[in-house]
């Protein structure tokens, strides 16, 4: 519990800051005249912890009362970010040119809203087809070029629900794929409030199978809960384990890195993951955190597909993210193992995409 509190504490710490930070170059320096100042500062005020208290409120709450408090919550959240930014950009140009803080407000506060609009339509669109290519040499020269589809963080939750599942299930039936994987952080919410909104990933064809792993997202609502329902759907969990495809590679998948602390067998294990695996043939592994890539490659993975990152969903994330993943976003190589990290099909928290998108990834399996 202290934990907790200690974590609430530095998020709301930062919260003000970031706040206190727009107030001062976009409230106090333009000087407004009476009773704008006062307004400002007020709804300012208001809105430092609606996120939090959003988050913690709507957990008690059905979807559909939840769903509009949180899209005001995460909308706010993903201005406020770009209004610091503004306010940083804005804050230089003014000491270093002839320009003035009310000037300078307007044209920060139209730039905000010029990026918010571009992330909303980026998210409202949909994820796109992304193709992927990847050389393994233990694939038999003989064999046909292979297709794997990767979904990962879709977050059906509060604000994506059955219409942006089902949306994904045609694009990804379309490409009649010869496998399907799925890489974590499918929902967040509850099966007894989520189970409808999962319902058209039932509908998920290839020709060998629909497989899963864990994300952190899974375990924060009954990851065991999960696994039972989503398998009733037709798709299969590794969990620390692997299965043979059609005698043509070996799909191994791990249990999310984070979920150790969780309990009930839970925790990644790749050793365990690829014990027994014919090292004959490729071996992929499916593992939510990028970073599990360092015990893919000890254990000599020849591919790894991963999520988690969102590709930093919006600008400038994904510069902070690579402080702690080793790959954000596409196709690397380390050492003998390639790692591919999907920008993530859905999205989480403010509905924009800003220099990323949602994605699909078509990955073909070549010799080479």
């Amino acid at each position: 519990m202290r934990r907790i509190w200690r974590r609430l504490a530095i998020v709301l710490a930062v919260l003000v800051s970031i706040h206190a930070y727009i107030w001062w170059r976009f409230v106090a320096a333009p000087a407004w005249p009476a009773p704008w100042t006062a307004i400002a500062t007020v709804a300012i005020a208001v809105l430092v912890p609606c996120l939090p208290v959003a988050m913690f409120v709507v957990r008690r709450m059905p979807r559909a009362r939840a769903k509009p408090l949180l899209w005001i919550a995460y909308m706010w959240f993903g201005c406020a970010i770009y209004l610091m930014l503004a306010a940083a950009l804005t804050h230089v140009t003014c000491a270093v040119a002839s320009v003035s803080p009310r000037d300078a407000t307007f044209v920060g506060v139209a730039a905000t809203i010029a990026v918010l609009a571009y992330g909303l339509v980026q998210a409202r669109r949909g994820p796109v087809v992304r193709r992927v290519r990847v050389p393994l040499a233990k694939l038999s020269a003989s064999a046909e070029p292979y297709t794997i589809v990767q979904l990962t963080d879709i977050h059906i939750g509060w604000t994506l629900g059955a219409d942006f599942a089902a949306r994904v299930v045609e694009r990804v039936n379309a490409l009649a794929p010869d496998l399907i994987v799925l890489t974590g952080d499918l929902v967040d919410g509850g099966v007894g409030e989520l189970a409808p909104h999962v319902e058209p990933l039932r509908q998920l064809h290839a020709k060998d199978g629909v497989y899963a792993v864990t994300g952190n997202h899974e375990y924060y609502w009954s990851a065991d809960a999960w696994i039972a329902h989503l398998g009733s759907l037709g798709i299969r969990y590794l969990r620390n384990e692997h299965v043979a495809i059609r005698g043509a590679f070996q799909l191994a998948g791990v249990d999310d890195s984070t979920s150790a602390g969780f309990g009930n067998g839970h925790g990644e294990d790749v050793p365990r993951a690829v014990a027994g695996c014919d090292r004959a043939l490729p071996i992929v592994l499916l593992a939510h955190h990028p970073s599990s890539i360092a015990r893919a490659t000890a254990a000599g993975v020849d591919l790894q597909l991963s999520g988690h990152t969102h590709g930093g969903q919006m600008l400038p994330h994904g510069y902070l993210a690579r402080l702690f993943e080793p790959r954000v976003s596409g196709l690397a190589r380390f050492g003998a193992t390639w790692l591919y990290v999907s920008e993530g099909t859905g999205f989480w928290g403010p509905p924009l995409r800003v220099g990323t998108a949602c994605e699909i990834a078509a990955i073909e399996l070549v010799h080479g």
